[in-house]
């Protein structure tokens, strides 16, 4: 089943200096961490945004057990501002089994016309990913393989969120889906749009914000031209921020106001 991704040539959303943006990663990470950041830490960071140019406030770097991760948006920018010539996906037919849910995919990504490729390989079945998005297996694996690949070509020391167990999130897909079963009086386990609707409920955000906020985060045009992985790795991030300060949220909601348009409660 190979497939063809073709990266679009182009550049990411303009960044401020560098140095600034080493300072706004370090205070954001200060504000998760409450001030617990150790020296290790904040020059793994300062290195990391030296090297891609990664931001924390955008949702590109994430805390997760006091461990710093990549995002598969974040990837995805990078490999686009890079000019990556392109991705090749195929399963590991020899290795998946649709029957129980198993999928290996293997990616490689071609940073330029003269190389020969950097492979990566994904994994997923029903034990390895959160109850949320249970039965896209193929696709967790085709996204932990892409990102594996493009930490390969583009030197990424670090694991990224989708690659990590459906135990590692801050906040769990089952966790969640039980207390939205609680509200609603369904089966645990919402869709995606559900989900995004109980957290905007639950917070008091504002929809249209959370929207805007929602395409800067996938990097594209409109929501509905976003990868579905993409979206579930927002409405995961919207949870963590909301649960972890709701003002601080609503201040990087808010950031996206039109000038004519008024703050919501």
């Amino acid at each position: 089943m190979p497939t063809n991704l073709r990266i679009r040539e182009g550049s990411s959303p303009n960044r401020d200096d560098n140095p600034k943006l080493v300072r706004e990663n370090i205070r954001a990470i200060k504000h998760i961490l409450g001030n617990n950041i150790t020296p290790s830490l904040a020059d793994r960071i300062e290195a990391l945004t030296q090297q891609t140019r990664f931001s924390v406030s955008a949702g590109e770097l994430q805390i997760i057990s006091g461990n710093l991760y990549v995002t598969h948006t974040a990837l995805l920018r990078l490999a686009r501002r890079k000019r990556c010539r392109g991705i090749h996906v195929e399963a590991v037919e020899s290795l998946c089994n649709s029957a129980s849910g198993r999928y290996v995919l293997k990616a490689t990504v071609y940073p330029s016309k003269t190389s020969s490729g950097f492979v990566g390989y994904g994994d997923a079945d029903p034990a390895n990913v959160s109850a949320l998005v249970r039965g896209a297996e193929m696709r967790i694996a085709e996204t932990r393989a892409v990102n594996r690949a493009l930490r390969k070509a583009y030197g990424i020391g670090i694991c990224s969120v989708e690659e990590i167990g459906a135990n590692s999130s801050p906040t769990t897909a089952s966790s969640f889906s039980h207390s939205g079963a609680k509200a609603n009086g369904k089966n645990p386990g919402l869709k995606v749009r559900d989900w995004l609707c109980q957290i905007i409920r639950q917070y008091k955000l504002n929809p249209e914000l959370v929207k805007a906020y929602a395409v800067d985060f996938c990097g594209t045009t409109t929501l509905k031209d976003a990868d579905r992985t993409l979206v579930e790795s927002f409405v995961q991030h919207l949870a963590d921020s909301a649960q972890k300060d709701r003002n601080a949220l609503r201040c990087q909601l808010n950031s996206y106001l039109r000038p004519t348009q008024e703050v919501g409660s």
